[in-house]
């Protein structure tokens, strides 16, 4: 509508049940915009949870693994970790060591070679694992999306629902 002043904006704001915003105060003169200003924040609100959506690679899923983890249990956590490398987030493999299992470490490395190796359709390794205290630390990072292959899970999976998609927690 050009430069007005600030009275004759906001009456016509009014007259239209709208409100007057200002978009941009630092420009001389300020940029105002008359809209609905209850719309604008839930439209905001919606491309900032968009927004959100995509940067789920700055999520890290920890995985904790024991040395003498039965195949099953293994099977279980590996789909999990495809599930998520197979989304765009980070996994990082903890295998901890409990008790006199410290003087078997040769075990907990070629498990964590096992895992590393299991993964590499749907990851790489950013480091070779490292002996932390007692644990032995791995993190995975996704391959690009066109190079990603499901081994373990099928895409019509829903065995695992994560805990923040699912936020119907409360009780009738």
């Amino acid at each position: 509508m050009g430069i007005m002043e600030v009275g004759p904006a906001l009456l016509l704001a009014r007259k239209h049940n709208l409100d007057l915003v200002e978009v941009s105060p630092k420009a001389r003169p300020p940029v105002c915009k008359i809209l609905d200003y209850g719309k604008y924040r839930y439209e905001m609100s919606k491309k900032d949870k968009e927004s959100r959506k995509q940067v789920l690679a700055a999520k890290v899923k920890e995985l904790k693994f024991h040395v003498n983890i039965e195949e099953h249990d293994y099977m279980t956590k590996l789909r999990h970790a495809e599930t998520f490398l197979f989304k765009g987030m980070k996994a990082k493999m903890v295998l901890a060591f409990r008790g006199r299992e410290m003087q078997h470490q040769e075990l907990g490395k070629q498990l964590v070679a096992r895992i590393r190796e299991d993964l590499q359709h749907v990851s790489v390794a950013d480091a070779e694992p490292k002996l932390i205290g007692r644990n032995i630390n791995l993190m995975l990072t996704p391959l690009p999306l066109n190079k990603r292959v499901r081994k373990f899970t099928n895409e019509n999976d829903v065995e695992f629902v994560d805990d923040e998609e699912n936020d119907d927690s409360g009780d009738e």
